[in-house]
């Protein structure tokens, strides 16, 4: 195991005994997080903490109803230690990609443990709380956990979010979500606390985590299309939450040649072109022959470097990739095209995808697990203070 440097005890000439305790369980809260379930010895060699005073970090951590016994450490000399580990039943979320036609949506703990993603067939009759709950329930049964320790959620949706006036704008697909007020509703319905997001936006966060870039834009190409933009690690959501809404912009005049027909870049990339482009009559009907059809890739690289070009000299970004269920379907094939495209203008890395099938949902996740844990950093400073 990698010892990780303590920086705890350097303040500790003007802490006091308290500050300096709730310090060093924070400390011991990540390196359980960060190693899974250690042994007092363990977690003293880790922290560079003595024996005892790893112990006094378990007892404290254990009393706050953090972490548990999570079995016995063998191998050493003398008898078995016991390992803690942190309780994965003491606060959860459900992350939620609130889709079209459908809701997918999965547990998450602040280990990050993998859970089932449960998929639900929206109907007709919609509102916030109601698909939210919905979720809610369906992901904890996927997971055969209780509902009561769910406390918050991060929604992923279609559209632009201002976290400030709780408003949505560009809802095309969510039916029965009113414009002003969804989390409100959601909170005051649920009791759990809310975060909503752009798709897009959470695509681009998994796939920052995925692949490891910053500095980059995320073209997601779908039915409809955005773009999300990371400055050195943190997304760009522009004065109201609405950056990035690329499928609303007029195409250029030099897309005429392409397309004619086409007013936006989402007549020209999203459902309505890819399906014109490939003579189906669904956009999934499309995807499923896009692979295959050199010609088709082609003209859609054409298309998709237009719209590289813009989030070029707008956002000046490192590197560009390629996400959604159209970039998907072109994989590696697609990004090469366009990278082809592009390089005869700038030099502009265009590379695929790599966060997977579900990104919107992995992106969600990915904060959910850190919203978790700075709440049960929150709790030992709480408990700390119970304590004195």
């Amino acid at each position: 195991m990698k010892r990780i440097p303590s920086v705890i005890a350097a303040g500790a000439t003007t802490g006091t005994p308290a500050w300096l305790a709730t310090q060093n369980d924070r400390a011991a809260f990540r390196l359980l997080l960060t190693h899974g379930p250690l042994s007092r010895s363990q977690l003293g060699e880790l922290s560079g903490m003595s024996k005892p005073t790893a112990g006094q970090m378990i007892a404290r951590l254990e009393r706050a109803g953090l972490i548990g016994p999570a079995g016995e450490v063998t191998g050493a000399r003398g008898p078995n230690a016991t390992s803690y580990g942190v309780r994965t039943d003491s606060l959860t979320g459900v992350a939620i990609s609130m889709l079209e036609e459908r809701i997918e949506a999965v547990l998450v703990d602040s280990t990050g443990t993998g859970h089932p993603v449960a998929v639900l067939v929206t109907g007709t009759d919609r509102t916030p709380a109601g698909d939210v709950t919905a979720a809610v329930v369906a992901a904890c049964a996927a997971a055969g956990v209780g509902r009561d320790s769910v406390s918050l959620v991060v929604i992923g949706v279609q559209a632009a979010f201002d976290s400030a006036s709780d408003r949505l704008s560009f809802t095309d697909t969510l039916p029965g979500w009113p414009a002003q007020g969804a989390r409100a509703a959601i909170e005051e319905a649920t009791g759990l606390a809310v975060i909503i997001e752009n798709d897009v936006n959470l695509a681009t966060l998994a796939e920052g985590a995925a692949s490891g870039l910053v500095d980059f834009a995320y073209l997601w190409l779908g039915e409809g299309l955005g773009a999300g933009l990371d400055a050195g690690g943190h997304l760009q959501r522009g004065a109201t939450g609405s950056a990035g809404e690329i499928g609303y912009l007029e195409v250029p005049r030099s897309a005429l040649a392409i397309d004619p027909e086409a007013l936006d870049f989402t007549d020209l990339v999203g459902r309505p072109g890819l399906t014109a482009l490939l003579g189906c009559d669904t956009y999934a009907e499309a995807i499923a022959a896009l692979p295959g059809n050199g010609r088709a890739l082609e003209s859609l690289a054409d298309r998709i470097a237009l719209l590289v070009d813009i989030l070029a000299a707008v956002a000046d970004p490192s590197k560009v990739v390629l996400g959604g269920p159209t970039a998907l379907a072109g994989a590696e094939r697609l990004a090469a095209l366009v990278q082809a495209r592009v390089a005869l203008r700038r030099d502009l890395p265009v590379l695929p995808a790599r966060a997977g099938a579900r990104p919107v949902l992995l992106g969600a996740r990915r904060l959910l697990v850190e919203s978790i844990r700075e709440r049960l950093e929150d709790a030992i400073v709480a408990s700390a203070g119970k304590e004195e």
